[in-house]
């Protein structure tokens, strides 16, 4: 069985964000290069007001686009962060989820109140359109839990996308009703770690991403990532978990409908 048999879905991706001088036939020509790879849906995913704006254009003119509106941790400034923009575009019916946010530490290791209290303010606005949140957590394991467990919502839940932290992360996560989205990163040389826990995660939580521009999966690990190179994260999540492609293809779209169930 070819894997354009089995639908796939990228979710998550920043399809405003790729750098498109390159290409003549500009997004409709990742779209279509997508599915020709058996990609069908894409989740474009923003990270500030401004991004998330355009984001929703796309998902509005492209069938095959839906999106996310929030403001990344790292694009958090101050406590005006124009999260106004955000509630007014959350409403919408091709917004299925509330993020990109969360809290990064690693890169930012002076912002964390603003960051935390940003957080509060999406999880809390999901609560109340019961949307799912895509949550960027790094170096701050403890404090995205905590802040997920006194302000989520376990019906709506989310998911932690891009993962790379440990298995006591992703086991108190599954705990809450998220979701565990792996990228690219999985077939890099040096994601042995990752590998682990994802042989540990049960198969109705997981779901596949590209994080596209970013984090292109080998053998193009260091070029510009598209949505159609999920098909590549797919293939070898399936490998690792000594399962088809297929049934890896099947089990991740589900996972995704149920999850963003207004899509």
């Amino acid at each position: 069985m070819n894997i354009n048999d089995k639908p796939l879905i990228d979710s998550h991706c920043h399809l405003d964000r790729l750098n498109l001088d390159g290409y003549s036939d500009g997004i409709e020509g990742v779209i279509a290069r997508a599915e020709q790879q058996g990609v069908n849906r894409m989740l474009c995913v923003g990270i500030d007001a401004e991004n998330s704006e355009t984001c929703l254009e796309i998902a509005t003119k492209y069938p095959q686009v839906v999106a996310s509106v929030g403001i990344h941790p790292l694009s958090v400034k101050g406590k005006d962060d124009r999260f106004d923009l955000i509630e007014k575009m959350a409403s919408s019916n091709r917004i299925v989820a509330i993020g990109e946010t969360g809290l990064d530490f690693f890169y930012d290791k002076e912002n964390h109140a603003c960051q935390q209290e940003s957080f509060v303010h999406h999880l809390e606005l999901a609560r109340k359109l019961q949307k799912p949140v895509i949550v960027h957590t790094r170096d701050a394991r403890t404090e995205t839990i905590e802040l997920i467990k006194a302000h989520g919502c376990r019906d709506s839940a989310g998911v932690l996308h891009c993962f790379t932290e440990d298995i006591v992360m992703a086991k108190q996560a599954l705990e809450l009703n998220y979701y565990i989205s792996i990228s690219g990163i999985i077939t890099f040389n040096n994601a042995e770690a990752l590998r682990d826990v994802v042989k540990q995660l049960p198969l109705d939580r997981l779901l596949i991403e590209t994080d596209s521009p970013y984090l292109a999966p080998v053998p193009h690990r260091g070029k510009p990532n598209e949505p159609q190179y999920v098909r590549l994260v797919a293939e070898y999540i399936a490998k690792l978990l000594d399962i088809s492609t297929e049934e890896l293809a099947r089990k991740t779209t589900e996972n995704f409908y149920r999850l963003f169930g207004r899509v």
